[in-house]
């Protein structure tokens, strides 16, 4: 019961790796906020997580609008009056070279990517800053190491949350705030399962030239990444302040040839 008693929130929690983190969280005595755009995947894991004997509640929350964020810190507050965990996990992507990315897609991005852990954070830094203490982890990507084909805007919004995570540890330090970032590389999510399907003739052989990007034998899953969250949000990382820790299989370690 790593984070017994603990009031974890986590955002775009309804599938994936949010999905998998909010369900771990529980397990280990969490009880998980849920804030997602999707309200059937909410229920879905908020039902998965009290037949499993945790405890979870799911908002409807769009992090790129302000109101909409306003209102799940009034509704977390009022339950809890107080917040130890945030995970910054909601996050959408583009396809595309930068001279190809259309502006409105370009805002989109960086409107859930970055201005929403912006608000989130701005939501509920008071809180943890009065009660002297609290974990945040941001969603980066192993990425902004690397680069990758046709993803610009993301790459964008991934690097400026690493940045931005160091500076906001300078800042709240002083509260006994933890703020960190995750760094995955390919992660075997049902979107990506369903990306490799949809595009491509061979989705086995698709997966196969994901692996070689990597030195690990298989791809990555949002178990993995759910585990290196629940070790920045327990106190056993207590001494872990303003690092970016990578959970990409060796894609960043170097070329597996």
């Amino acid at each position: 019961m790593r984070l017994r008693k603990k009031v974890a929130l986590i955002t775009g929690a309804g599938k994936g790796i949010g999905r998998a983190t909010a369900e771990l969280f529980a397990k280990e005595g969490a009880f998980v906020e849920i804030a997602e755009v999707d309200d059937a995947a909410a229920q879905e894991a908020v039902r998965a997580i009290h037949q499993a004997g945790g405890e979870a509640a799911a908002t409807h929350v769009d992090v790129s609008d302000q109101a909409s964020v306003e209102s799940w810190r009034a509704q977390v507050l009022a339950r809890h009056n107080r917040v130890d965990v945030l995970f910054n996990n909601a996050g959408v992507s583009a396809v595309g070279a930068l001279h190809d990315v259309p502006e409105e897609l370009w805002e989109k991005v960086v409107a859930v990517n970055l201005t929403g852990v912006y608000r989130v954070c701005k939501a509920f830094l008071p809180t943890m800053i009065a009660q002297r203490g609290g974990s945040i982890i941001n969603m980066s990507s192993s990425i902004v190491h690397t680069g990758l084909l046709r993803r610009a805007a993301y790459s964008a919004t991934k690097g400026a949350i690493l940045a931005m995570t160091k500076s906001m540890q300078v800042d709240y330090a002083p509260y006994n705030i933890r703020v960190n970032a995750l760094l995955p590389g390919t992660i075997f999510t049902p979107f990506v399962e369903q990306y490799l399907r949809e595009s491509y003739d061979n989705p086995e052989e698709a997966k196969g030239a994901l692996r070689q990007r990597q030195l690990a034998p298989e791809l990555g899953t949002p178990d993995d990444v759910a585990y290196a969250a629940l070790y920045l949000a327990s106190d056993e990382a207590r001494y872990v302040w303003g690092s970016g820790l990578i959970v990409d299989g060796g894609t960043t370690a170097g070329k597996p040839y």
